[in-house]
């Protein structure tokens, strides 16, 4: 028997073969099928619930299984699970279309769309009804045949190209392997980066130390090293995923995406693919995005010109550098911030143990939201490394099940992010609670010591578990409007808002202690920490506002069939922000996987504009205590529970009574000139 086709509540990893993901997802396929054609069959009227919530109702196998699949072709992936995600996408993007484009199907939803105002329906309800309607007539339902048959074909193949994309980096980014045999290449390494890169070589069946382009391999090497020669081949290598002259390049499969998008935007009777994606966010037009964007540069760029320069000037009286280069950065920012602050990354490391900082996460998240995490084995996982935890609120209601996924693999892509295996909503008066995981490439433990973090680690787990809260804590009725499905300048408020516990005090005191001592972490770091978050922020928004620019240069131009080189466009995207020498041999946009496989097209400025509302929603947490009861049920009545049950701002205004401006960004930044109001 099919284990994806049994009925179950948790996923039944364990049993479920390679061979059982294309028949389940055929057979999903078909059950969603037959649930839309009882809708359209239907010889009653169309109303609410026999069409708005019926074909919200629909797919829910389709969608158990495809978050399973897609979550491990991501986590846990190899070729026949690659090749089956080849094969499946279009079965996928056809079926989307199947729905999107029956006209039967459309006729009912729109009949009910223009009934709204005679149907007593409460926000949620409209919210529903509204997105359904604009699901279709926003992706072609009201084209003609011809161009419905155009869009399939675009969709189809705008599916594939994104899957190779991703394909091609992971292929580049576990290709690459930098052997060294001589300990003196190592200098200036932490020990316990090089006892890493000696248990990667042995796992590797190699005498030496291994470097690879994973993060927790990459990033202490680049942070670290002293040989400048060895620091430039790693980040040539890094820069260059995508842009090598063999089967991996994704050069013409960029100018396929943008070009594809744009003709679809087109057919929809858009201007363009930016047009298209933020009628439907905060934002709402890419010239409201460019105007935000390129007031945060304003205000950034003198500080970022400030700051290199005085690194330059360090690196040349360090070294006598004379011309920095990208692989420069880390390794001089790294020895000026220890000189400035007395703050040394490898020294705060010891203070945080992996298991004390999720057990630190968990007691923020009770002191906050009355949430308790207990650590269970009765769950089934994908792979030994996944924990599993039950969520209970203090009165023991079941609140969700939390996957953690921690370490680096070879089946697993760099980075880190929030999926779920099943949504929350309710459904014949039970509320359905939500099966919510966190993936992250962290620093392994070694033979001698466990899994100790850096900061930057830190602030990531609490980033994907500010993502996690926003799953867990859904309750909303329908599942399409639940958790995270919030507009994308909005879903990064809840992790951004939660990194800023990691620099306070109070929140520090609970999980940063000495893995052998058990010492509580100095308060003098904890200061430094504090007078440090600011350090080189003009440069550190400089690179965010270029990866936003780029993105909609690529997304908001209007002719993208005359570009024909990925480089120069990039290059000259990149103008107003450049500090660094160009690398000729790099190019950022062949494995700019945010916006070319994880949907983040047109999307990448929701990190800085959501950094707007999560600072100026902790300032409002700092006037009140951060752990004060009545703003944390504020924040988690507004913005964490409701979902995408009404407009983000007007919950946003509902938490904090009144608009964001980014006064309290550029305050916390160090940047504070004119506030930017998000209105």
């Amino acid at each position: 028997m099919n284990p994806l086709l049994q009925d179950f509540d948790t996923a039944p990893f364990s049993k479920i073969k390679e061979k059982d993901y294309k028949p389940a997802i055929q057979k999903a396929i078909e059950l969603a099928k037959d649930e839309i054609n009882t809708i359209v069959k239907n010889t009653a009227a169309p109303t609410f619930e026999n069409t708005t919530v019926a074909l919200d109702n629909t797919g829910d196998k389709l969608n158990r299984v495809t978050s399973i699949f897609f979550n491990l072709n991501s986590a846990e992936t190899n070729d026949e699970i690659q090749q089956i995600a080849k094969e499946i996408s279009p079965w996928l993007s056809e079926f989307k279309n199947d729905m999107i484009l029956n006209e039967e199907l459309f006729k009912r939803v729109k009949a009910v769309y223009h009934q709204m105002s005679d149907l007593n329906l409460t926000p949620e309800q409209e919210m529903l009804l509204d997105k359904q309607y604009k699901s279709f007539a926003r992706n072609g339902a009201n084209l003609n045949e011809t161009d419905k048959a155009k869009l399939r074909k675009l969709d189809a193949e705008l599916a594939k190209l994104s899957l190779q994309f991703g394909e091609h980096v992971l292929a580049e980014t576990n290709a690459f392997e930098m052997l060294l045999t001589d300990e003196n290449d190592l200098a200036g390494l932490p020990e316990s980066a090089k006892e890493a890169a000696k248990e990667l070589a042995k796992l590797k069946g190699k005498d030496g130390w291994m470097i690879t382009l994973d993060y927790p391999s990459y990033i202490p090497f680049m942070t670290y090293a002293d040989n400048r020669e060895l620091r430039k081949q790693l980040a040539i290598a890094f820069g260059q995923k995508g842009f090598q002259k063999n089967q991996y390049n994704n050069e013409q499969i960029v100018l396929n995406i943008v070009n594809l998008r744009h003709k679809r935007a087109n057919l929809l009777g858009y201007k363009t693919h930016a047009h298209f994606v933020l009628e439907e966010r905060m934002a709402e037009t890419p010239e409201k995005v460019l105007d935000f964007l390129n007031e945060l540069l304003e205000k950034a760029k003198p500080a970022a010109q400030r700051e290199f320069s005085n690194l330059e000037n360090y690196a040349k009286k360090l070294d006598n550098i004379n011309r920095l280069e990208k692989w420069d950065g880390a390794y001089y920012a790294e020895k000026l911030k220890k000189e400035l602050f007395s703050l040394d990354q490898e020294a705060l490391k010891p203070y945080f143990k992996l298991e004390n900082v999720i057990d630190g996460v968990f007691e923020i998240a009770n002191k906050l939201y009355s949430l308790n995490f207990k650590h269970i084995t009765t769950i089934d996982t994908y792979h030994k490394d996944v924990k599993t935890y039950e969520v209970t609120d203090n009165d023991g209601n079941f609140i969700s099940y939390f996957y953690a996924d921690f370490h680096p693999r070879p089946g697993k892509r760099n980075g880190a992010w929030m999926t779920s295996y099943k949504s929350q909503y309710v459904h014949n008066g039970v509320n359905e609670r939500p099966h919510v995981s966190i993936v992250c490439n962290f620093t392994k433990p070694t033979e001698t010591k466990p899994s100790l973090l850096t900061f930057n680690e830190v602030t990531t787990l609490f980033h994907e578990f500010g993502h996690a809260l926003h799953g867990m804590l859904a309750n909303t009725t329908y599942k399409s409007l639940s958790g995270t499905s919030v507009s994308w300048d909005f879903v990064e408020l809840p992790s951004q808002v939660l990194e800023n516990w990691c620099y306070e005090k109070e929140a520090l005191e609970l999980f940063a202690k000495h893995y052998e001592t058990g010492e509580m972490i100095p308060m003098e770091y904890v200061e430094k920490i504090k007078e440090s978050a600011s350090f080189h922020e003009g440069m550190q928004t400089l690179r965010q506002l270029s990866f936003g620019l780029l993105d909609m240069s690529w997304h908001a131009g209007e002719s993208p069939e005359r570009i024909t080189s990925v480089k120069d466009f990039e290059n000259h995207a990149f103008a107003s922000t450049q500090l660094y020498p160009d690398v000729a041999e790099n190019c950022m946009s062949t494995s700019f996987s945010h916006i070319f496989q994880g949907g983040y097209s047109a999307g990448y400025y929701s990190y800085k504009w959501a950094e707007v509302l999560d600072a100026d929603a902790f300032e409002y947490f700092k006037e009140k205590g951060i752990f004060n009861q009545e703003i944390a049920h504020k924040f988690k009545e507004y913005v964490l529970s409701k979902g995408g049950t009404e407009k983000p701002m007007e919950l946003y205004k509902r938490f904090r009574g009144k608009e964001p401006n980014s006064d309290a960004l550029l305050k916390r930044a160090g940047l504070l000139a004119q506030p930017t109001n998000l209105g």
